[in-house]
């Protein structure tokens, strides 16, 4: 395993990380014990790092981290978020009370006395520039209930408006090959500045794995049939904001990036981590066969320039038109 400083902290983070919303829940069927071995076989290849939220399956997938990591606490780094439990264009969801409220929720679930990294949850960008939530964050981080904060955003301006907090110490941003933006300001100011960068959605919901079809379909209780046109929340956060048919149309272009790397999962989790700006990807996973081949691309060759010029290309003429929502 390869480690990355996050920001300015003293938090070395396996560069290849995980998130836990799939075992939570909201994409189609889970299995707990099948959740827990691959928890278990990312800690036995020294991922030290994973990314949750107290919304996903309603805490649960805090729960089984709590489980897995159990003795582990000192050497396991988690990053839990909060606000989308309530109302987040209410401005009573960032006050003190609600929010040690879902602190204490989710230390309580993840069996801790500290969260390494608490992050607030995809929240308004009124409410960011309103302040009062990093205050309400202050005060945790001085009780000893936090070590760092930071915010996961949804467009490059809450990222930007963010690092004028010097008390941020990370992002968390939707960054693939399919969502390339953060690049031309986001992550180098980030990077000048010492802040985290957390790569989520690094498979833009599984179209970057090459696997779906134009007829695929997904269980009602998979937010990739619930929340295909943002029904439910944001566009962006379900297949990177394309139209699903469209965003299968356009990895089928793609298929040239598995060449030399195994299989177009691995490479385009190689294609993030080629940027030094990335802390770590967070790939989410289900079973342990999906650990596994995440975990491969720590092991498959960099994208020359030639390569990633041609990607780049590909982002601002095939891509970026088709691109729905604010990002």
């Amino acid at each position: 395993m390869n480690y990355r400083r996050l920001g300015n902290t003293e938090l070395e983070v396996s560069e290849i990380s995980f998130g836990t919303w799939a075992i939570g829940g909201s994409w189609g069927h889970t299995d707990d014990s099948e959740a827990l071995k691959g928890l278990q076989r990312a800690i036995d290849a020294g991922v030290n790092f994973f990314d949750t939220a107290d919304v996903y399956g309603n805490g649960h997938s805090e729960e089984l981290l709590a489980k897995a990591t159990k003795g582990k606490e000192d050497e396991i780094y988690i990053a839990t978020k909060f606000c989308r439990a309530g109302d987040i264009h209410d401005f009573r969801t960032y006050s003190e009370e609600k929010v040690r409220e879902y602190c204490e929720g989710s230390l309580k679930r993840l069996q801790r006395e500290r969260i390494d990294l608490y992050q607030i949850h995809c929240p308004p960008f009124e409410v960011l520039k309103d302040g009062q939530v990093f205050e309400v964050l202050d005060k945790l981080q001085q009780e000893g209930k936090i070590r760092y904060y930071g915010v996961s955003v949804e467009t490059v301006e809450e990222g930007l408006f963010c690092l004028t907090n010097p008390n941020v110490k990370a992002l968390q941003v939707i960054f693939n090959i399919f969502r390339q933006k953060p690049l031309e300001q986001l992550l180098p100011q980030a990077k000048a500045q010492g802040v985290g960068i957390l790569a989520r959605l690094p498979l833009a919901s599984g179209l970057l794995t090459g696997k779906f079809k134009k007829d695929t379909t997904f269980a009602e209780t998979d937010h990739r049939h619930f929340n295909r046109d943002g029904q439910h929340f944001n566009v962006g956060e379900t297949f990177a904001g394309l139209e699903f048919h469209k965003g299968v149309e356009l990895s089928e272009q793609l298929t040239w990036i598995a060449d030399g790397r195994g299989n177009m999962t691995r490479a385009a989790l190689r294609w993030i981590l080629d940027h030094d700006e990335v802390t770590c990807a967070i790939p989410g996973f289900k079973t342990v066969k999906q650990v596994e081949d995440n975990l491969q691309a720590l092991h498959v060759p960099s994208f020359s320039e030639e390569e990633k010029e041609r990607l780049t290309a590909f982002y601002q003429n095939e891509v970026h038109p088709f691109i729905r929502g604010a990002y």
